[in-house]
C-alpha cells in the first residue's frame, strides 16, 4: 500500500504547524483512501512520547490509512551554499509520498554544489528538500507550482509574505537573493545571493 510522510517541527515541546500538515493528510486521504477516516494528527502526536525539552526536534511520520511509524530526531541545519540547475520531471503533488528516489537521484547530480535547484518546462519548482524564494529587491516570490506544496509555503502565502508566480530560469539574473525553507528551516535561516545558483 501507498504510504505518505510528514516531518513535522518540534521546537521546545511545542508541535509547530500541525494544522497545516493535517490539511496535506486529508488531501492525501483523498486522492488514495476515500473511503477512510481521516486520523487526528494532532491528537495521535500528543498523546505520544515525544521530547519536551529545550532544542529542535524532526517528527517524522508514516502513514497510509493509520500511522504506521513515529521517530523523534535531533535536528541539525545541513549547510547550503550553493546550487546547481538540475531539470526535472518530477510530478508536483499536494502530498508527500515517503518514496524520495526521484529527489535523490536529481540530488545526485548536484556535482560541486551543495544541492540543485529543479527545474520543470523551463520554469524553477524547488530544492531536493526545500520550497524556494526570489527576492527583486522588493518582493519576495514563490513558484506558482512547487514540486511539494509545503507546510511553511502555505503559510507564508496566507500571511501576505510571498508572492506566487511562474519563476522562468531566464529570469534569474533579476533577482538578487533565493531563499531556501521548508517544515524545520525557517524562512530567512537560510539565504543565498543569486550568483551562487550555478
Amino acid at each position: 500500500m501507498y504510504r505518505f510522510i510528514e516531518s513535522i517541527k518540534l521546537q521546545d515541546g511545542k508541535f509547530k504547524r500541525i494544522d497545516l500538515h493535517q490539511s496535506r493528510i486529508r488531501k492525501a486521504f483523498e486522492a488514495f483512501f476515500p473511503n477512510e477516516k481521516v486520523f487526528d494528527l494532532a491528537e495521535f502526536l500528543s498523546n505520544s512520547d515525544f521530547p519536551t525539552e529545550k532544542g529542535i526536534f524532526k517528527c517524522r511520520v508514516i502513514y497510509n490509512v493509520e500511522i504506521r511509524q513515529l521517530e523523534f530526531s535531533q535536528y541539525v541545519m545541513r549547510p547550503i551554499n550553493s546550487l546547481r540547475l538540475i531539470g526535472t520531471e518530477i510530478e508536483s503533488l499536494p502530498y508527500k509520498p515517503e518514496d524520495r528516489s526521484l529527489y535523490n537521484a536529481a540530488f545526485a547530480l548536484r556535482g560541486d554544489c551543495d544541492d540543485v535547484l529543479l527545474v520543470k518546462n523551463g520554469l524553477l519548482t524547488d530544492t531536493s528538500y526545500c520550497n524556494i524564494a526570489l527576492f527583486d529587491g522588493n518582493n519576495w516570490f514563490t513558484p506558482q507550482i512547487p514540486l511539494l506544496y509545503g507546510v511553511n509555503r502555505a503559510e507564508l502565502l496566507k500571511e501576505g509574505k510571498l508572492i506566487e508566480k511562474d519563476i522562468k530560469i531566464l529570469d534569474l539574473k533579476n533577482y538578487q537573493q533565493i531563499a531556501l525553507f521548508n517544515a524545520m528551516i525557517e524562512f530567512g535561516e537560510l539565504i543565498l545571493d543569486i550568483d551562487k545558483v550555478f
